[in-house]
């Protein structure tokens, strides 16, 4: 029982997770992309971390750099990682197509808001000259945060309560505070709304027993 619900309900970072598998997966169809662009390859990852490319196998590969950008730097263990301080919001700091490919897992369905979410899109597709960009889908049957169904449909009030009073959500009662910060940030994202982000870019759908569990926007030429 332990380890079903350590692969069932254990976060990505879990190597031996459900979510893990399907970040794997989803990393195949990239790393193939990766084998068709000249290098060296010049990657932004917006929101990332180091373990992300550590388990994806990208780290000291000779002729990809990758750049890791947060709301605060951290150091890097890897000699073509490094990791920068800046906003998904504003990339003010680099120039139009400065990177080969930006990228984005999981990272643009925490803005708050629409507005937000339309300067990060914009930023992605400017700095980068590819983009990948992933996130959940608002109406999978499980919500991804907080691993409960239907739960981003639930009134805020009465979803802070379930967090605080119960271990409903990934067996622990949530702290007060960490409980209103996700339900502030967290703002999910249909099909239709990541097309009219990405208008450009080709969607393709992550399924689960049938059921489109997230989305990824890019504009590789395949």
């Amino acid at each position: 029982m332990e380890n079903f619900i350590a692969w069932a309900f254990g976060t990505s970072s879990n190597t031996n997770s459900l979510g893990n598998q399907f970040r794997q997966k989803r990393m195949i169809f990239f790393k193939n992309q990766l084998d068709r662009i000249p290098k060296p390859i010049k990657i932004l990852d917006i929101g990332g971390y180091e373990e992300f490319w550590i388990n994806a196998g990208l780290t000291d590969r000779s002729g990809i750099h990758i750049t890791i950008l947060n709301l605060e730097s951290s150091k890097t263990k890897h000699k073509n990682l490094i990791s920068v301080k800046g906003n998904a919001t504003n990339l003010s700091a680099y120039s139009d197509n400065s990177f080969d490919i930006a990228f984005s897992n999981s990272v643009i369905e925490h803005l708050y808001n629409s507005d937000q979410q339309v300067k990060m899109a914009y930023e992605i597709m400017r700095v980068g000259k590819y983009h990948y960009v992933q996130t959940p889908n608002k109406y999978f049957i499980i919500e991804p945060h907080y691993l409960l169904p239907y739960f981003q449909f639930i009134p805020k009030s009465i979803r802070f309560y379930i967090l605080t009073k119960t271990k409903f959500s990934r067996f622990k009662k949530w702290s007060s505070n960490e409980a209103q910060q996700y339900l502030d940030e967290i703002h999910l994202l249909s099909e239709k709304d990541m097309k009219e982000l990405f208008p450009s870019s080709k969607l393709t759908k992550e399924k689960f027993m049938g059921m489109t569990k997230s989305f990824v926007v890019h504009n590789f030429e395949i």
